[in-house]
């Protein structure tokens, strides 16, 4: 049964490749250790204390909480499809409890990191080389638009609008959204659409960004691409693609954005995710209020 159910997160809720092999993965296993544990290989002959025993082994394996609330996500998602398609009568998942997780505050590079950065590039308008105009429009798109791995890597280049400075981003759920970018984008995206012309006359590929050997991207690259450049810049312990998604938000709301707006830019399904960002600049308001304020003076002595 599990191949409907992955059939109908690809076609019907339209899930990312990514999130359906997590699916996949989850299911797979837990189905394994249910047959190796307790002999059961059906579905319906799962019960609630299995659900439970299993949740109980990957704590003892010490899993984190994170990766166990997915599993048990996955399972969830699979029941509620079973009983929705008239295939299962009960649902072993029910009440059972979700592992709690510590609350993390997205990490971003600081402003003076940001610039020093991208001024070790060359000016693109004299630069010739296309590894390095490549590198350098991977980690502006990835800052400048705020956007995710996959949806940069996903991007073509007739999403561009060099007229409207605007890319069209396909995010998940294939819902897309506009943004926005400044006129240093525009210099940089002409001048990498030149060179790429020159050093590969004959491509056709219709990805905007393309490997050494003019291929589009995948994920491994643009991430070690990331991790290259922000370790050389950045003390940061996390240097992901997704913490240059994280200092775009924070830049935005550090300079006073509307939150609304950058959760439309972020492509947030809802403001919660994106009101984690403020959180990063209550620390900034609260050494600004100690500094500056005549109650936030710690007292003389202390």
């Amino acid at each position: 049964m599990h191949h409907q159910f992955l059939a109908h997160l690809t076609h019907q809720r339209r899930l990312s490749e990514h999130t359906v092999a997590a699916y996949t993965n989850d299911l797979k296993q837990f189905s394994a250790w249910c047959l190796k544990e307790h002999e059961v290989s059906t579905t319906s002959g799962v019960t609630r204390d299995h659900v439970k025993g299993w949740l109980a082994s990957l704590m003892t394996a010490k899993l984190a909480p994170s990766s166990i609330r997915r599993k048990l996500s996955s399972l969830k998602a699979f029941y509620a499809y079973q009983q929705s398609r008239g295939l299962q009568r009960e649902n072993p998942t029910l009440r059972i409890p979700t592992p709690k997780l510590a609350r993390r505050l997205p990490t971003s590079v600081a402003e003076k990191d940001i610039k020093r950065l991208f001024g070790s590039f060359p000016d693109p308008l004299t630069n010739d080389h296309f590894s390095l105009l490549r590198d350098h429009l991977l980690l502006a798109l990835l800052y400048q638009c705020g956007m995710r791995r996959a949806e940069l890597i996903a991007l073509n280049q007739l999403d561009v609008d060099l007229d409207h400075r605007r890319l069209s981003v396909t995010g998940k759920g294939n819902k897309q959204r506009l943004v926005p970018f400044g006129p240093k984008l525009v210099e940089l995206l002409e001048r990498y659409g030149e060179v790429r012309t020159a050093t590969f006359p004959e491509d056709e590929t219709s990805a905007l960004l393309i490997t050494d050997s003019g291929n589009r991207l995948y994920p491994k690259y643009a991430y070690n691409k990331v991790t290259e450049y922000l370790g050389a810049f950045s003390t940061e312990e996390k240097k992901s693609p997704h913490v240059l998604r994280h200092t775009f938000a924070t830049h935005l709301l550090s300079e006073g954005a509307d939150l609304n707006a950058v959760k439309e830019l972020l492509g947030h399904a809802n403001l919660a995710a994106t009101q984690l960002y403020t959180h990063n600049n209550i620390k900034r308001l609260q050494e600004v209020y100690r500094q500056a304020h005549p109650e936030g003076k710690a007292p003389e002595g202390s």
